[in-house]
């Protein structure tokens, strides 16, 4: 055998591997594609009674299926989102800060948009729990 048939047979295994490697890292992105199209968001921003956006505030997004809630700080500006919601469950969101409380605001599955946007006005004192 000379040196280079070798080298041809050994790079054989390698090339192979690299090509199923390459083969198996698209099917996750072929996947990720398919997450996106059953997947929504859900934003806001939380007011006031006067309108003015509330820093600090706690917003929780309820899974009305398996009763998890997530919860979200506002930001500087009030802001609030919540990411990879699923379109076939139905969830509700709500707002607390300093006392104040929304009621709880529904998302229904009937809600076709991707981005569903939710605006909370505190106004209301919080119940004890």
């Amino acid at each position: 055998m000379t040196r280079s048939s070798i080298g041809n047979s050994q790079s054989r295994p390698v090339l192979a591997a690299l090509v199923a490697l390459s083969c198996a890292s698209a099917l996750p992105a072929q996947k990720k594609g398919k997450e996106d199209d059953s997947s929504r968001m859900v934003q806001g921003i939380v007011v006031d009674a006067g309108g003015k956006p509330v820093p600090q505030a706690a917003v929780q997004l309820k899974d009305t299926r398996t009763l998890q809630v997530l919860s979200f700080i506002t930001k500087d500006d009030g802001s609030y989102h919540f990411a990879g919601l699923k379109t076939d469950i139905e969830y509700q969101v709500k707002a607390e800060h300093a006392g104040m409380a929304t009621d709880w605001k529904r998302i229904s599955i009937f809600d076709p948009r991707k981005v569903v946007e939710v605006n909370l006005k505190l106004d209301k004192e919080k119940k004890q729990e």
